[in-house]
């Protein structure tokens, strides 16, 4: 089992930047497809991220491409989301999830395929 514990979300102006942070417990982080969600009020889970096991493929929701960037550090377990040019719509929870099937270049969009969660780290974006 792996715990996941996400920081670096607050409150920032549009057109700023966060740096959201999953530190992952366990030795077997770099067997694990990582991802990012997010949940507005009111709204789904949204996917938004996605990184293979080996940090070398990477998927993105079409509203955030070209803005946020999905990394991991096997040797720290730990994955990180990059989002810059931050917008209102971006406001809502974050959370980041570990898959533990798939290969080493393998990705997961799908939410019911994640097997453990964070808590979430709240991003709020004022315009």
């Amino acid at each position: 089992q792996v715990q996941l514990v996400e920081s670096g979300g607050g409150l920032v102006q549009a057109g700023g930047s966060l740096r959201l942070s999953c530190a992952a417990s366990g030795r077997t982080f770099s067997s694990y497809i990582m991802g990012w969600f997010r949940q507005a009020p009111g709204k789904e889970r949204e996917f938004v991220a996605t990184i293979s096991r080996n940090g070398y493929s990477t998927d993105y929701v079409d509203s955030v491409k070209g803005r946020f960037t999905i990394s991991r550090d096997n040797a720290e377990n730990t994955v990180y989301l990059q989002m810059n040019s931050l917008k209102p719509e971006d406001t809502a929870v974050y959370y980041c999830a570990a898959d533990r099937e798939g290969g080493t270049w393998s990705l997961t969009r799908d939410a019911r395929w994640y097997d453990y969660w964070g808590q979430g780290t709240q991003v709020t974006v004022s315009s």
